[in-house]
C-alpha cells in the first residue's frame, strides 16, 4: 500500500458520473459501505485472496479466499462472523466489495462450514504465517521484541472427543482466566511483535498451563521468527511470570534473550525490592506512557534500580522498578491488615485495661508481655496508672486524704509503625524485571527500555479482548474442535488487519507531526482503527451499470484519514481486481 498518496488525486471529489436517462434499463442502485472497502483495501495489500486460494485449493465453484474475505469483512463490523451472514451480503455489490460478483446464497452455513473445514486441512498455522510474515515485510515492522501470551475462551454445550480421532485441542475444564470454572474452554496462545502485530496464534487444550505451553514455545520459537528473516537469538521473548520455571530458564540459559516478570513468591524478589529500597539509589525513568495525561488520570511516573538476583545456581539481571502508581490490590490488602490489627488489639488491650494489679511490678511484668505480642503495623506503649482507694469521711483541715489500698491499672497506647508502613507502601509499588538482555554492547537495552518492551505486553492482552468479543466468539455454533480452529484463523486475520490499519494511522501521526481529528473533532495522536468505523460511517456508492460513484464528495476529514491510510478516495469506485 503505498503512503505517498498524490495529494492532487486525493483532495479531487469524484467526477459527475453519468447522466442518467429516466427511461434507461441500466441497473442502478445505492449501497453503504462505510469503511468495508478499507478493510479490503488491506485485505488485499496480504495479497488474502489469492494466498487463502493458493494454500487451501478446491474444486468448489466459489474459491475460499473470497468466503475468507467475506468473513472478515462482516467480523469488522461488529458482527458474528457465522450469524446471518448470507443477510449480510443481501443487496450489497459483491464485485466491489469481495472482487468478483458472487450469488450471496454461497455465504451460507453448509459452504462456509466446508471452508472452515478445507482451511483446517490446509494448516491455520501455515495460512496466518504467510500472510503475517507478507504483513511485518511490507509494513517493516520490528521484530526485536516478542511478545507471548495466553487466555481461556469459555464455551457452551458438549464437545465429545472421537479417540479414533483426536482433535487438535481439547475443550475441557481448566483454570479460566475470566472466572467461569463452571464452563468448559480451551485456550489460545499468541505472539505478537511490534505495534501489537500477530504473527502466530494457536489453540490449546483448556487444562493446559502457561509454564508448558511457554516451555513448547520456546523450542519452537527459533525456527517460527527464521521465517521472518529474523536470525537466532536475534529478538527478546517477553511472557509473564509464567516464564519462570526451572526448565524454561533452562530452555533460555542457551542465549535467547528474555525479559518476564519475577513471580513475588520467589525469595529473591522480595529480598531484591528491599535492597532497593533501602540504596535509595533510584534511576528517574518519568512518563512511559504515549497517552496524554488528564486531571482525572495522570500519568503513572517511574525509576528504576537495577541488582542481581540467582535463581536456580545461574545469576540475572533484575530491574527493580517503582511506580507512582501503586498497585492498587496490593495498598488496599495493606489498608485492611491495618485495619484488622488495630481492631485485634484494641480489642484485647480494652479487655485487659480493666484488670487491676495489687503491685506495681505485677503491673508492670503483665504489661510488658502483652507489649511483647508481635504487631506488623503498630508500635505498642503501655503506662501504669495507680487506683486509690481513700478512708471514708472528711480529712481533717490540711491534711491530705487516708490512702487505705492501692491497686494498679495498665493503660496502653497504639501507634502505627511510619516507617514500616512507608517500606511497605514503597514495596507493594515495586515489581522486579527478571532479563539476561545485556547492559551494553550489541542488543544491549538499559532500564528504561526494559521496562517499556514489558509494558508492551498489554498490547497482548488488548489483543485477547478482541479475539474474545462475546459478539463474535459466544455465537459459535459448531460442534468440532477443527472448525473452531479455523475460525480462530478468521478471527486472527481481522484482528491482523485491524492492527495494521492502526498502525498505519499512528506512523502518519508520528512521522507527519499531524494529529488526526478524532473523536468529538477533537485532535487525536493516538488514533484507532474504530475511528475509522465512525469517520466513514454512511458513505454510500452508487452503482451505475458497470460505474460506480460516491453519491457526494468524501469531507475534508475523510480525506484526511485516507492519506493518513496511504489511500485513495477511488478505492470506493475503482472496478476492483479479480480475487
Amino acid at each position: 500500500m503505498s503512503a505517498d498518496t498524490d495529494k492532487t488525486n486525493l483532495n479531487q471529489p469524484p467526477g459527475p458520473g453519468p447522466s442518467i436517462d429516466p427511461t434507461s434499463s441500466l441497473d442502478i442502485d445505492a449501497q453503504q459501505v462505510d469503511h468495508l472497502l478499507i478493510l479490503k483495501a488491506f485485505a488485499d495489500d496480504l495479497d488474502l485472496v489469492e494466498t487463502v486460494n493458493r494454500l487451501a485449493p478446491t474444486q468448489m465453484g466459489v474459491k475460499p479466499g473470497t468466503i475468507v474475505l467475506g468473513l472478515v469483512l462482516d467480523t469488522l463490523t461488529g458482527r458474528s462472523p457465522l450469524y446471518r451472514l448470507v443477510e449480510f451480503f443481501e443487496g450489497r455489490d459483491t464485485e466491489l466489495l469481495l472482487g468478483e460478483r458472487v450469488p450471496v446464497g454461497v455465504f451460507n452455513d453448509d459452504t462456509v462450514g466446508r471452508v472452515l473445514d478445507l482451511l483446517f486441512e490446509a494448516g491455520t498455522q501455515r495460512i496466518f504465517s504467510e500472510l503475517a510474515m507478507k504483513a511485518v515485510l511490507k509494513h517493516e515492522i520490528s521484530t526485536r521484541a516478542v511478545h507471548f501470551d495466553t487466555t481461556s475462551v469459555n464455551v457452551h454445550g458438549e464437545y465429545q472427543v472421537d479417540e479414533a480421532s483426536p482433535p487438535p485441542f481439547e475443550i475441557i475444564e481448566g483454570y479460566s482466566k475470566d472466572h467461569r470454572p463452571d464452563l468448559k474452554q480451551f485456550l489460545i496462545s499468541t505472539l505478537c511483535v511490534g505495534d501489537k502485530i500477530p504473527i502466530f496464534g494457536k489453540n490449546e487444550d483448556g487444562n493446559r498451563s502457561d509454564k508448558e505451553i511457554n516451555n513448547t514455545i520456546l523450542s519452537q520459537i527459533s525456527e517460527h521468527m527464521a521465517r521472518f528473516g529474523v536470525g537466532e537469538k536475534a529478538f527478546i521473548y517477553i511472557a509473564d511470570s509464567a516464564l519462570v520455571t526451572p526448565k524454561n530458564l533452562k530452555e533460555l540459559s542457551e542465549g535467547q534473550p528474555f525479559i518476564t516478570r519475577l513471580p513475588a513468591s520467589y525469595a529473591e524478589c522480595g529480598r531484591a525490592i528491599s535492597e532497593a529500597i533501602r540504596s535509595n539509589q533510584w534511576e528517574e525513568l518519568g512518563q512511559l506512557s504515549r497517552t496524554k495525561p488528564t486531571a482525572n488520570r495522570p500519568a503513572a511516573l517511574y525509576r528504576a534500580a537495577e541488582t542481581t538476583v540467582t535463581l536456580y545456581e545461574k545469576t540475572y539481571r533484575a530491574v527493580v522498578v517503582h511506580s507512582s502508581a501503586h498497585d492498587k490490590r496490593r495498598q488496599k490488602k495493606i489498608k485492611r491488615e491495618l485495619a484488622k490489627e488495630s481492631a485485634s488489639i484494641g480489642k484485647n488491650f480494652r479487655e485487659q485495661c480493666l484488670s487491676e494489679y495489687a503491685c506495681e511490678a505485677d503491673a508492670k511484668a503483665a504489661a510488658q508481655s502483652w507489649a511483647s505480642q508481635p504487631c506488623r503495623y503498630h508500635d505498642l506503649s503501655y503506662e501504669i496508672q495507680p487506683l486509690y482507694t481513700y478512708a471514708r469521711g472528711r480529712p481533717k483541715k490540711d491534711q491530705p486524704r487516708q490512702v487505705t489500698k492501692i491497686r494498679y491499672r495498665v493503660s496502653y497506647h497504639l501507634e502505627q509503625k511510619a516507617s514500616a508502613l512507608e517500606q511497605m507502601r514503597m514495596e507493594a509499588g515495586c515489581f522486579v524485571l527478571l532479563t539476561n538482555v545485556a547492559k551494553e554492547g550489541e542488543g544491549a537495552a538499559d532500564a528504561r527500555e526494559i521496562l517499556s518492551l514489558y509494558k508492551e505486553q498489554h498490547g497482548v492482552e488488548q489483543n485477547f479482548a478482541f479475539l474474545k468479543d462475546p459478539a463474535v466468539v459466544n455465537a459459535i455454533f459448531l460442534k468440532t474442535e477443527e472448525r473452531i480452529e479455523a475460525l480462530g484463523l478468521i478471527l486472527l486475520i481481522s484482528l491482523l488487519i485491524w492492527r495494521l490499519i492502526e498502525r498505519s494511522l499512528r506512523k502518519h501521526v508520528k512521522e507527519t507531526g499531524r494529529p488526526l481529528t478524532g473523536w468529538d473533532n477533537k485532535p487525536t495522536t493516538s488514533p484507532t482503527a474504530l475511528m475509522v468505523t465512525s469517520k466513514f460511517k454512511n458513505t454510500t456508492v452508487i452503482r451505475i451499470g458497470s460505474q460506480r460513484r460516491l453519491n457526494r464528495p468524501l469531507n475534508p476529514v475523510q480525506l484526511q484519514w485516507l492519506q493518513a491510510l496511504g489511500l485513495k478516495p477511488a478505492i470506493f469506485t475503482e472496478q476492483p481486481r479479480a480475487g
